[in-house]
């Protein structure tokens, strides 16, 4: 019987498998680049970001291209892997290269979705991060009914780790916790109906009870909780008398969406004249000065001072004087909170040369992240405070802790002379970074007070503007040492640290992926092929 004829070109068939091989090691790598970079673990400028995909692109065209070349020189090879007994021995790898990943799914699917006896995943991580703190776990099991939270997350905001924090919330309070997310461009309603303001708050319901939580974070939503758990009076004096802004809407200027926020965090805001009243009520948490036209009296100072060494709280908003009725009057509360709090209204206007549309508008550019204020605000949350004073913490006084919350950049400055022309003049002028809030809190008698210089970022124009509305209520809040009720376990987190990736990192891993590990494979493939050869 004549024998087959034999294929010239099948001794070339080789390269289009070498070439295979090579794009197919390349497309791992670099699939596994776009991975990593996908989860974070390292970034890549946009340039290098397109390199990566351009030759992602291209090697997974080689592939394609050598596996045809493969079967197109040498069809009978590719006959017999199909037809032959190595056909039967690669059903077995097959087999079992799928029932391994399958096993390797039902585990990661069971782990993932496995309820432990207390109704919790199970947390592999170094840290335990995954896991509720002690005394949230304790507040969840005594639930007395079943409580309900609603996210209030406009696109523009991420709400993935919120999710995945009520989540757990969930997975914990065997049944009796909840959770929804609410657009609030979508359903405007819905956040007006809540009394929420701003992005990012989540409303607990418990019955006919709620309360909100200012931001997304374990200690936040647990001290709301027991807020909601234990609903007490919580009342909160706006001192009137001096020309102050009003509370009620209707009027140019007025703190209504203020008061209504507060409202809906089972505040009670009520109006104060102690010109009248000459007595401050025993349920006052916290006393706010906002925006006196006329100077608060001596004998309100002595009210207010007398208020606060008993553990009473004062929030301050006091607008430079020029834009009030002070004129040349001496000022008894500016000059209390200077002298039992170290804390000075200067006598300014703040100029902030990077707002050239308007730079008497003061923009907070730092932060105190260390308290409980500003912790939770970022650097893309602004604080926006038109006409502002500057503030100074001036002396040291005996068991007062005088803390600085917000500043301006280094090159603003406080304008002391608004007749002449508005210069920066360093001899007379308060020069930059200045402060825009200080908060002093005294160890002894617990009393508290948080220094504003102004009054206007918290109006109903300007509440919703960045992070004004927060800053006025995490203000009132830690005035009424509402952010006290419970202090969380903290975990010590475990650093990882990652290197940026320069060019000079970039190059090398590009070298490495594109050509020495698979340059590498292809040598030892072809090592193995010519001693096969040499053995017949």
């Amino acid at each position: 019987m004549a024998g087959k004829k034999k294929n010239p070109y099948a001794k070339y068939a080789f390269i289009g498998l070498l070439l295979a091989l090579l794009a197919c090691i390349t497309t791992g790598l670099l699939a596994s680049t776009n991975v990593l970079t996908g989860i974070g673990m390292f970034t890549l400028e946009e340039t290098q970001q397109n390199v990566v995909d351009i030759v992602l692109q291209v090697s997974i065209g080689l592939l394609f291209v050598g596996l045809g070349m493969y079967a197109f020189l040498a069809p009978d090879t590719i006959r017999r892997i199909f037809t032959g007994r190595q056909a039967r021995y690669g059903s077995n790898s097959l087999i079992l290269t799928v029932a391994f990943i399958g096993i390797l799914v039902a585990v990661n699917y069971i782990v993932y979705n496995n309820q432990d006896l207390f109704g919790a995943p199970w947390d592999f991580t170094a840290d335990q991060s995954n896991t509720l703190a002690p005394e949230t776990l304790q507040v969840l099991a005594t639930l007395p009914e079943k409580v309900t939270a609603t996210g209030f997350y406009s696109t523009s905001l991420n709400s993935d780790s919120a999710q995945e924090l009520l989540q757990k919330f969930k997975d914990n309070s065997d049944g009796k916790f909840d959770y929804t997310f609410v657009n609030p461009d979508l359903n405007p309603m819905a956040a007006r109906d809540a009394g929420i303001t701003g992005d990012g708050k989540i409303l607990l319901q418990m019955g006919e009870t709620k309360e909100v939580a200012s931001f997304a974070s374990e200690t936040e939503l647990v001290r709301t909780m027991i807020r909601l758990i234990s609903p007490e009076a919580r009342v909160i004096y706006f001192l009137q008398g001096h020309g102050e802004i009003n509370l009620e809407a209707g009027a140019d200027l007025s703190y209504s969406v203020a008061k209504s926020t507060l409202e809906a965090k089972n505040y009670t805001v009520n109006s104060l004249n102690l010109l009248t009243t000459r007595d401050i009520p025993e349920d006052a948490l916290a006393i706010v000065v906002a925006g006196p036209a006329k100077p608060v009296s001596k004998d309100e100072v002595a009210l207010l001072k007398e208020y606060v060494d008993n553990g009473g709280s004062l929030v301050v908003m006091q607008d430079p004087v020029f834009f009030t009725e002070f004129g040349d009057a001496a000022d008894p509360l500016a000059e209390y909170l200077t002298a039992d709090w170290g804390i000075t209204l200067n006598n300014d206007v703040v100029i902030d040369p990077v707002n050239s549309q308007n730079p008497f508008q003061a923009v907070s550019s730092l932060y105190n992240s260390g308290h409980p204020i500003t912790q939770n605000l970022t650097s893309n949350l602004f604080v926006v405070l038109p006409q502002a004073r500057s503030l100074a913490i001036t002396g040291e006084k005996e068991n007062v802790t005088q803390t600085w919350l917000i500043s301006t950049i280094e090159t603003a400055w406080g304008e002391t002379d608004l007749v002449n022309e508005v210069v920066n003049n360093p001899e007379v002028d308060t020069q930059g970074p200045l402060y825009l809030a200080v908060v002093g809190e005294n160890s002894a008698t617990t009393g508290r007070v948080v220094v504003f210089g102004n009054s206007l970022f918290a109006v109903d124009g300007n509440f919703e503007v960045y992070g004004n509305g927060n800053m006025f209520v995490n203000s009132v809040d830690w005035a009424a040492e509402q952010e006290d009720l419970l202090n969380i376990t903290t975990r010590p987190q475990t650093q990882r640290v990652l290197q940026p990736i320069t060019n000079l990192r970039f190059i090398t891993i590009i070298l490495m992926t594109v050509i020495v590990l698979p340059g590498l494979v292809v040598f030892l493939g072809i090592s193995s092929w010519i001693s096969r050869r040499k053995r017949g």
